[in-house]
């Protein structure tokens, strides 16, 4: 065991990148308002370095926790001292690292075509806009690419538009990788991607969509995230951009939108994982975004992609007060997550942000919502937990495959129910 600690770190010191031995998932029970205070109390000690994977919500919730070596003992000896009950779920975050890493290279060949495209291991940046450009000049009369910004490190955001002609159709947004660590969205995000040009025209379902609307998605929707989590720290959530006065990095971009923008369920410290930023659409992947979705004025439909849980939510997470078409949204996000459920038992809850999981200002979804687009989710993919972030390559495809059908849930009662 010794000698696959110091082969880790070194590994890791070659690599250049960030290395978590030792550091283990908690899985903490709060069983009432008092306790979940208490856990929030941990957010606050900056030096324990701790990293919510599922930050403090309502009594009975789970909250997932990363703990750096160093700091377990604190931490446990906290929870204990309060009665705070929990559980580890992942022992060692580096051996699930490994593996993973050990996987990418294993796979690592450059691909000819969409079909020959590795759809079962994760993919880096440079790999997945290479993919776009081959599905693009393989459907040009289907699939084009738009640039529609800037990141902040100056990388180009890029969307697809799946359209089979017309102007300005009713549309639907569909995004994945809005936190960069969340890998398995992004890797659905390509499966999408090929799905759709493989069902036109086969399925009668996404056929009829096409026929009358069209489709953006865009798979990296924080690319300097994703890189950073490529080459340093994999479990790199926000932007990178740089915050005058602190030494801290990056803004967490679902925190970042102009819907109850710092209000509770967002933090005001830099250095925090949910940090909102100086003020709404202050980051440019944000921004590009807004702009792109306000000056084509016909979109029906917002779908923002993340993981981990198995959620279907929609708005509100800033406020409880419920949505106005709050039953509608209800009973179609029912729909979908059976539908989901329906390949492979996946089982899925379904609720606005607020009441599902906890309060979230200054998120997508509500944002979207708050501009007149009606059908705005947020899919949280798999799994519960015993991988969170680090889902193994080989659930990429199962999951895709199970969201899919949930996704075009939404999409056809979108157009069968225009507004």
């Amino acid at each position: 065991m010794q000698g696959l600690l110091v082969l880790s770190l070194l590994l890791g010191a070659v690599l250049g990148k960030d290395d978590f031995v030792g550091h283990q998932v908690l899985r903490i029970s709060a069983a009432n308002e008092a306790q979940v205070q208490k856990v929030v109390e941990l957010e606050e000690l900056e030096h324990l370095q701790l990293d919510f994977w599922r930050g403090p919500g309502q009594p009975g919730s789970p909250i997932d926790l990363r703990v750096p070596f160093p700091s377990l003992q604190a931490v446990k000896v906290f929870l204990e001292a309060h009665g705070i009950k929990y559980t580890i779920m992942i022992d060692d975050v580096q051996t699930l690292l490994d593996e993973e890493e050990e996987q990418m290279t294993a796979f690592k060949t450059r691909a000819a075509s969409t079909d020959t495209f590795n759809y079962n291991v994760y993919h880096n940046l440079d790999e997945i806009y290479g993919f776009m450009d081959m599905l693009v000049a393989e459907h040009p009369g289907l699939v084009s690419k738009l640039e529609i910004g800037k990141t902040y490190e100056a990388r180009p955001i890029y969307v697809l538009k799946f359209s089979t002609g017309g102007n300005n159709r009713p549309a639907i947004w569909i995004d994945t990788g809005i936190h960069s660590r969340e890998w398995v969205t992004q890797a659905s995000g390509i499966w999408f991607a090929k799905k759709i040009t493989q069902d036109y025209g086969n399925d009668p379902g996404l056929t009829a969509i096409l026929d009358s609307m069209d489709i953006f998605l865009e798979i990296v929707t924080n690319p300097d995230g994703f890189v950073f989590t490529h080459k340093k720290n994999r479990l790199w959530r926000k932007t990178r951009s740089l915050t005058a006065g602190s030494s801290c990095v990056g803004v967490d971009p679902n925190r970042n939108w102009d819907a109850g923008f710092g209000k509770t369920g967002a933090s005001s410290n830099p250095c925090t994982e949910t940090y909102h930023g100086k003020f709404a659409n202050s980051e440019s992947e944000v921004k590009s975004i807004v702009d792109f979705v306000k000056s084509h004025g016909n979109f029906k439909a917002y779908i923002s992609i993340h993981s981990y849980s198995q959620l279907l939510l929609y708005p509100y997470g800033y406020t409880k007060d419920p949505a106005a078409d709050d039953a509608e949204l209800e009973g179609l996000a029912k729909s979908a997550v059976t539908a989901l459920a329906s390949l492979y038992g996946t089982k899925y809850k379904y609720g606005s942000i607020f009441k599902a999981i906890y309060v979230a200002s200054g998120s997508s979804i509500d944002w979207a919502y708050n501009q007149g687009i009606k059908y705005s989710f947020t899919f949280e993919l798999r799994d519960t937990g015993r991988y969170g972030f680090l889902l193994p390559a080989s659930q990429i495809v199962p999951t895709a495959q199970e969201t899919w059908l949930g996704l075009q849930t939404i999409m056809n009662y979108t157009r069968t129910h225009l507004y």
